[in-house]
């Protein structure tokens, strides 16, 4: 439960290739999509509590070369709650032909297929665009913003964090080339040199390799505990960074009767199909991520659920059906 010391199991290794190493409860994870409630999610709830964004405020606002554009017209509330209408996945190194500098020029000729508001695509590109969103209203680095805003606060700078140095923490092993991301470049008819380069600690998103390591869809490493304790505070059961009255928005459904039910950042238990499995409340909330890892909470008894695996080593993998 939220506020109680955890009951952890481990079994497996951390790694078996290029040597085999055990798994242990001190293993960073790379948490993948986690990223987006766990760190843009909260950080934007910050943002809006400190009046810098609000769920109204348009991407134009405040990325300004998109503005006049259909992207710009997007407002947070529904890159959060993943009903902007963008497509689910893009390889921003390849679009911008592997220099950051040309991300601004890209993002307005970025698609908008649906009327905001009015569909659920499970959507990366919403929250890396978030994610500068979030840069461009701090003048900070999203790493920065994470550190000094939760990290810090919640004293959780040594089980969670972004970029692990191997040599420092013991980072589960990852996949050694990215041959999902290979098919997926080639499916849109795109470059796969752009993809930037796979090395231990890195994460296995491309985009988020893109950006330094970290982006507002992915990037995020981490331990169990420190999972479970950021998980927390969607409780409200001793939370540090959030108050009560900026959780609700975040864990109840913004979607009412459209594909999923997803909150600001998190999915619904309600939501067809999804992880939470049949034996979780309604109420429930969680996450997955690709590198297969997995959290959701249920706020009734406070209890808090998390499964980290790294099913893309020693190689990256597809979906699962």
């Amino acid at each position: 439960r939220a506020g109680e010391v955890p009951s952890v199991c481990v079994a497996g290794r951390a790694e078996i290739r290029p040597r085999q190493r055990s798994l242990t409860e001190e293993t960073w994870f790379d948490l993948a999509s986690l990223t987006k409630p766990l760190v843009t999610t909260t950080l934007t709830l910050a943002a809006f509590r400190n009046g810098v964004l609000s769920p109204t405020t348009r991407v134009g606002n405040i990325l300004k070369k998109s503005d006049g554009s259909p992207i710009g017209d997007l407002e947070v509330r529904h890159l959060l709650t993943h009903a902007s209408g963008l497509p689910a996945w893009l390889p921003f190194y390849a679009l911008a032909e592997g220099r950051r500098e040309n991300v601004a020029s890209v993002l307005p000729r970025i698609p908008v297929d649906a009327p905001q508001g009015s569909r659920v695509v499970y959507s990366c590109v919403g929250f890396i665009v978030l994610g500068m969103m979030l840069e461009a209203v701090a003048s900070s680095h999203l790493e920065d913003l994470f550190r000094v805003e939760i990290l810090v606060p919640a004293k959780l700078e040594d089980d969670l964090g972004f970029n692990p140095d191997p040599a420092v923490r013991d980072v589960a092993g990852g996949a050694g080339r990215p041959a999902a991301e290979d098919r997926l470049v080639l499916d849109l008819g795109l470059d796969p040199k752009w993809i930037p380069t796979v090395a231990p600690g890195s994460a296995d998103d491309g985009n988020a390799r893109f950006f330094g390591g970290v982006a507002g869809n992915a990037g995020l490493f981490g331990t169990v505990r420190g999972v479970y304790r950021l998980m927390s505070e969607y409780l409200g059961r001793g939370a540090v960074v959030l108050r009560p009255d900026e959780i609700g928005p975040a864990v109840e459904s913004q979607t009412p009767g459209l594909e999923q039910e997803r909150g600001y950042g998190w999915q619904i238990a309600t939501s067809r199909g999804c992880s939470a499995g049949p034996a979780l409340p309604a109420s429930a909330f969680g996450h997955t991520g690709f590198t297969g890892v997995s959290v959701w909470a249920e706020p009734v008894g406070g209890w808090v659920w998390v499964l980290l695996t790294n099913r893309n080593h020693p190689e990256q993998r597809g979906v699962d059906l």
